[in-house]
């Protein structure tokens, strides 16, 4: 049986150990995490919480719609067992009719769906040693690295608002949430679910990236670099040393990205493989259960 759960009535502890435990575990859906970067959220609960469907939705001049999250790639139905397409078709059908337009990403460990458009993510699997990971970057990502390593560039633990600032300076045709990138930060740090590291020449911040950390996932969510930290190959510095240090690992380093060609590009260079996942983007839910 399937039933519609609001916030408020929700069995935190089973929820959080189903995706915990789930196939497609991933950090955006554990229920601290949807507190801080959705309006709202509901969840669809499988029996006694075999399976889950948290949805997120906004409300717009009295509109209520389901809406992506910023900061929140990838959600969907997380199961503790296999699921099967039809259950998972079920789920979406049980969405309440309220919602009059929905825009969600699923996981790349759902089903495929019609009227679904395919998003690329590139994650890179850690579990062998770090010489054979590095022969799996291109010709060009190696060179950067070792420019990198030339300059003599250091990681050093940085707090969000350095990298805010540098985002500022160098990346002001991005517009995004000073807020909830900052609150986001002190969760995950307070908790262990992630780290910030930034990369110094001389004292000098280049760059830096934060990471979410959770089960054996590694995502790359938010980074920013100044113009001479792209020039010696900050970036590449950084994630090579992520590399570095988690090889021969059970982890997944999720580059949590890859639409843009230019980013995707780069992310592959890493030898990185494109994990597609499906974006529902419609008007009416009615017509969209209409096969």
């Amino acid at each position: 049986m399937i039933t519609y759960v609001k916030r408020k009535n929700l069995e935190v502890d089973k929820y959080n150990a189903c995706i915990k435990n789930s196939i497609q575990s991933r950090i955006y859906a554990f229920s601290w995490y949807l507190d801080i970067v959705a309006d709202n959220w509901i969840v669809l609960v499988l029996n006694d919480y075999q399976a889950v469907m948290p949805i997120p939705w906004k409300k717009k001049y009295f509109i209520k719609h389901i809406a992506q999250p910023l900061f929140c790639q990838q959600l969907g139905v997380f199961s503790r067992e296999i699921i099967t397409q039809e259950l998972q078709q079920k789920m979406l059908k049980n969405i309440p009719k309220k919602f009059v337009k929905i825009s969600l990403n699923f996981n790349s460990d759902n089903f495929l769906m019609l009227k679904s458009t395919p998003k690329k993510n590139y994650i890179l699997e850690l579990n062998k040693p770090f010489n054979l990971l590095f022969k799996s970057f291109s010709k060009g990502r190696k060179h950067a690295v070792k420019v990198g390593e030339k300059s003599n560039l250091i990681l050093k633990n940085i707090t969000i608002f350095e990298l805010i600032k540098l985002k500022k300076e160098f990346y002001n045709h991005i517009i995004f949430s000073e807020k909830l990138i900052a609150e986001l930060s002190d969760s995950v740090l307070n908790n262990n679910k992630g780290f910030i590291l930034g990369v110094f020449k001389n004292d000098v911040l280049l760059g830096g990236g934060f990471f979410l950390l959770s089960n054996n996932r590694i995502t790359y969510l938010f980074s920013s670099f100044s113009t001479q930290g792209r020039k010696l190959q900050a970036a590449s510095f950084l994630i090579n040393s992520i590399i570095n240090k988690y090889e021969n690992s059970n982890f997944i380093l999720d580059f949590e990205g890859g639409n843009l060609p230019n980013i995707g590009s780069f992310f592959k260079s890493f030898g990185a493989k494109n994990q597609q996942y499906y974006h529902i983007n419609h008007t009416s839910l009615s017509t969209f259960f209409r096969y």
